[in-house]
């Protein structure tokens, strides 16, 4: 029988963290590679949404989300970043931020449009795209005096007579780079100049370090009315699974999104919804000491790769540190990826599946540092003691 699967989705099948995590469980190894922290979020938010889960709060919710997270999503875009959105129109809840692109590119990008991302990209934005028959137009970050940077002569040739939107990712997965102001700039001048979309995935807007900014595009002149801005409670608050996102924008985008959204999910879960409210409200203190929690706990894992033999990449934001794994005789981070469970007991997911073009990436391996000290301190004890073996091999 002929594969079944429709021919513009076939190229995707397994993600990769699918695959890794797969591999950390049925070897035991310390698992390095998916982005979800082993702590929970703020105590009294978790138990808002129990409180919410044991008054009720069991069925639909309105389509375009709980009224209380609405209003909150509105304050705190106003209060962060002097952002104002109504949140009757203006904002609409999702399933997650993955969610939340996927229904963006859907309902923005008709089948031959053209959609810009920076490679390396989270795997969502090339399968979106995809789906909605529009056609992917990579720009490649490298990394230049220790961090990941795009070429603005490069992103201005990559649009043509039939790009429609720009997917900006900022702070960067996998990368961890933080777009600077400068670099916003480029981007929102080429995106007024060609009448161009911004759809930007923010979702580790609280998680960057060593005092760096997160600059919204939205608030750069000109962007707002052209900018569909999504974020999550997810990585804010280290609830990754209760999927809960957001999309803020003018009315006329927001409500095409919410035009495809209710036929893909119709709804997000009420109580993750009500609790979401609360951190935004309450918790913010708590999201302070967890970003200076992660900016040690990156740091003692950079320390210990470096350490091992990796050129490692300072990351500015998120939960990831990139690497280059040609000082240890690699070339293939996919090769090394898989047999990294047996060789040291560590999971990391190989960047070269991020790019359109894998072989700009095929050196680079991506941990995650979002795990408890002592996880961090084993796996780079391992790494460690393998070093010397892994240097020895090609």
């Amino acid at each position: 029988m002929n594969d079944p699967l429709v021919a513009r989705m076939r190229a995707f099948g397994t993600t990769i963290f699918t695959e890794m995590s797969a591999l950390a469980a049925r070897t035991g190894a310390i698992n390095l590679g998916q982005g979800f922290p082993d702590t929970d979020g703020p105590a009294a938010m978790l138990e808002r949404a129990a409180t919410a889960i044991r008054e009720g709060a069991n069925q639909y919710p309105p389509g375009p989300g709980v009224p209380d997270l609405r209003q909150a999503v509105s304050e705190h875009r106003k209060a962060c970043y002097g952002l104002d959105y109504d949140p009757d129109g203006e904002i609409l809840v999702t399933v997650g931020a993955t969610e939340a692109i996927a229904a963006s590119v859907l309902a923005l990008c008709e089948p031959g449009d053209e959609v810009i991302a920076f490679e390396p990209y989270y795997d969502s934005y090339a399968a979106a795209i995809a789906l909605s028959g529009a056609v992917l137009r990579p720009v490649t970050l490298r990394p230049v005096e220790g961090r990941f940077t795009f070429d603005p002569a490069e992103l201005r040739a990559a649009v043509g007579p039939r790009t429609r939107a720009i997917l900006v990712n900022s702070p960067h997965n996998p990368t961890g780079t933080v777009f600077t102001r400068a670099e916003l700039d480029a981007i929102a001048e080429l995106c007024r100049e060609r009448d161009l979309v911004a759809v930007t995935d923010e979702v580790y807007e609280h998680l960057t370090f060593d005092g760096v900014e997160h600059v919204p595009l939205a608030t750069l002149p000109g962007m707002r009315e052209r900018t569909v801005m999504i974020s999550s409670a997810g990585k804010t608050f280290s609830v990754t699974g209760w999927k809960t996102g957001w999309v803020c924008g003018p009315a006329p985008f927001v409500r095409a999104v919410q035009t495809v959204k209710q036929f893909l999910t119709f709804t997000a879960s009420a109580p993750w919804q009500l609790a979401a409210a609360h951190g935004l409200r309450h918790e913010m203190e708590w999201v302070s000491r967890q970003r200076a929690e992660l900016e040690a706990k990156r740091d003692r894992l950079t320390a210990g790769l470096a350490a091992a033999g990796f050129e490692v990449h300072r990351p500015a934001g998120t939960y990831f540190v990139q690497t280059d794994i040609r000082p240890l005789g690699f070339t293939d981070g996919l090769t090394l990826a898989r047999e990294l469970p047996e060789l040291a007991g560590v999971v990391a997911i190989p960047t070269q599946v991020f790019y359109a073009r894998p072989e700009r990436g095929s050196h680079f391996v991506r941990f995650a540092f979002c795990k408890k000290e002592a996880v961090i301190d084993e796996a780079v004890a391992r790494l460690g003691r393998l070093a010397g073996g892994l240097s020895r091999r090609s």
